[in-house]
């Protein structure tokens, strides 16, 4: 599982501006699958009960535990912070002592009378804070919501582990009411309605706990829809309060991009199934906050903003979904012994995130130019894009110590950057293998290979991946890994981009509404209560063109007034218009209404661009084809 972050850093900027270890023996006499009950028929309170039932045990104390981290958060969680009333039952029906000894862990006395143990969970979207990772509560996409038309059943926040028993078979019942759509990434094996009618316990099996965490669920008022990607079934559920958006909407839209996924990962295929699962925010007060997607080895969990037009939507939810759908390469294919024997509550870190997460995102998106989704100057534009943000983060810290330590301080708030420099490392890694191949290579090979050693029952040794890898490929890949992955040297990005023809260069560079080659051009006053244009309008000539001029006041974007509150969610639609859109901006200019009333056109600045070599060979030419289209 692996988080994306869908991170709109000029919500932050706007606001600042206003003031392994490997599984123990049995502790049961006869190993039998835990058999766990969810009744979602008998809410109290947005609060589910839950029943867990392990056999019987052999020894007189044993520890329940709940996640405190979920593998590819890379954050603490704590979802024991989320269960109330714990209960632990004799044979008899009575009562077990037990001790509660941290957040997330329950020691229960007397355990060879233990028959089972209930306890209440909240959901986490009502209480969420922040949304950002590492704040109060689980990012969204891997939290849990109780609604009484929607629930996101991302297991471990209900289901938790008995010490020395991860590796036993689960069965899991689920029971709602007979009119809800069920969408499941875990094996169904039966149904049954209850004898009044008004409920359907379905039953299914995981072969271990960490099937439980690996496959979410969406109960509720969903639209469903299924189709197929080469020999990979595709299930895509949606949940949008308003009905704003649908499965069958966005069909066609997923088809299409994971159509060039496929053709673009060819013979690589790891699932015959895959989920997603997107929850819709309607930015209420108990809504999610958090947007993104949480992955799993055969499935995600998105969370998005209802309001977003189709077309923004769309848009955002390839980047997202992309992104986590080549995770069937890593971690599914190709991952570490901490990934493979992960533990959740004292848990261990790869020193390779820039391969996990950052090939993962540069996947994302080359696969676009590679199967001609977008431009090549929208392909470098990406680029640069994720040039300029890591270059504001630490540079020069190891990306490897960085991985392996990123629970803690200072490495934490580097996390960020994995979607960032880990993609370009993933770039540049590429590139060496076109170079030292005649172009014939590249890093999807190398994932290939890497993959055919491995595999998804198969973890490598941490500290070796580097010499398997060395192995495989050229002496530049060693050189480049002890000097910018290891080490501590920023990358020099024109040395690797000047192999294929291209460098770093001021000139007329694309940008959006909303910024200027990522500069934002929008602020906010706190005590005045309003968003405005800064100087920085002045050098983006779709404004320009529109006389917008500097402290002109944002009154209403297409009908919808501006306000601090709203303010995130109204420019995350701006920062995703396209040319040939019609808006309406209303602004106030010392007292003056102004309204401007058009076709977005283009918007250009003057800024640092990935841009073509004057000077560039045939050789340098020919190796950049080979990079964007072998």
């Amino acid at each position: 599982m692996k988080i994306k972050v869908v991170s709109f850093l000029f919500a932050a900027l706007l606001f600042a501006s206003c003031s392994s270890t490997k599984n123990a023996g049995n502790d049961l006499a006869v190993s039998l699958p835990i058999t766990t009950q969810i009744d979602l028929s008998k809410v109290i309170n947005d609060k589910v009960p839950v029943t867990i039932n392990p056999g019987r045990f052999t020894t007189e104390s044993v520890t329940y535990h709940l996640p405190k981290v979920v593998q590819g958060t890379y954050s603490v969680s704590d979802f024991g912070k989320y269960i109330d009333d714990f209960k632990a039952f004799d044979y008899k029906g009575n009562e077990l002592l037990f001790n509660k000894t941290d957040t997330n862990t329950w020691v229960i006395n007397g355990a060879t009378n233990l028959d089972y143990i209930t306890y209440y969970v909240n959901d986490t979207f009502d209480v969420e804070v922040t949304g950002v990772i590492g704040g109060d509560t689980p990012f969204s996409p891997a939290g849990t919501n109780i609604e009484s038309d929607n629930y996101v059943l991302n297991l471990h926040g209900f289901i938790g582990y008995f010490d020395s028993l991860k590796n036993n078979q689960y069965t899991l019942d689920v029971t709602a009411p007979n009119d809800f759509i069920r969408s499941s990434a875990l094996q169904k094996v039966d149904a049954k309605t209850s004898s009044d009618g008004k409920n359907i316990t379905t039953s299914y099996a995981a072969t271990r706990y960490f099937d439980i965490t690996d496959n979410p669920m969406m109960y509720g008022n969903l639209s469903v829809e299924e189709f197929q990607v080469g020999n990979i079934k595709v299930v895509l559920s949606v949940y949008s309060p308003n009905k704003t958006h649908s499965a069958a909407s966005l069909k066609d839209a997923m088809y299409k991009m994971m159509q060039a996924q496929k053709t673009f990962l060819g013979d690589i295929n790891s699932t015959p199934r895959y989920d997603i699962f997107l929850y819709l925010s309607d930015g209420e007060k108990e809504s999610p906050k958090g947007f993104g997607a949480l992955e799993h080895h055969t499935s995600t969990v998105v969370v998005m903003p209802e309001a977003m037009p189709e077309d923004a939507l769309e848009e955002s939810l390839i980047e997202t979904v992309s992104h986590e759908f080549f995770h069937i390469v890593s971690p599914l294919s190709v991952h570490s012994e901490d990934v493979h024997y992960f533990d959740y509550n004292n848990p261990t870190f790869s020193k390779h995130l820039w391969m996990y997460e950052g090939v993962t995102e540069y996947f994302a998106n080359l696969f676009q130019i590679n199967q001609g989704l977008i431009s090549e100057e929208e392909f470098y534009s990406k680029m640069m894009g994720k040039i300029q943000t890591s270059s504001q983060m630490n540079d020069s810290m190891s990306f490897t110590e960085m991985s392996e330590n990123v629970l803690d301080e200072p490495y934490s708030k580097q996390y960020y950057n994995v979607y960032q420099k880990g993609a370009l490392i993933g770039m540049c890694v590429d590139i060496l293998m076109r170079e030292g191949s005649n172009g014939q290579r590249g890093i999807l090979s190398l994932m290939k290979e890497l993959s055919n050693k491995y595999g998804k029952n198969k973890p490598f040794e941490d500290d070796k991946l580097f010499e398997d890898i060395q192995a495989m490929t050229y002496p530049s890949l060693k050189l480049f890994f002890d000097k910018h992955v290891i080490g501590t040297t920023p990358i020099d990005y024109n040395e690797f981009l000047n192999k294929v023809g291209l460098e770093i260069n001021e000139g007329k560079v694309e940008t959006n509404y909303i910024q200027n080659a990522g500069a934002l051009i929008i602020s906010g006053d706190g005590q005045k209560g309003t968003i405005f244009f800064t100087d920085l309008v002045l050098d983006n000539s779709f404004w320009v063109e529109q006389g917008v001029q500097p402290n002109d006041v944002i009154k209403e974007i297409d009908g919808e007034p501006m306000t601090l509150q709203n303010a995130n969610q109204i420019l995350q639609n701006v920062f995703m218009w396209k040319p040939g859109k019609d808006i309406e901006v209303k602004l106030d200019r010392n007292g003056e209404e102004i309204i401007i009333k058009t076709i977005t056109t283009p918007s250009y600045t003057m800024g640092k661009g990935i841009m073509p070599k004057s000077n560039a060979t045939q050789a340098e030419i020919s190796l950049k084809e080979a990079w964007l289209k072998g």
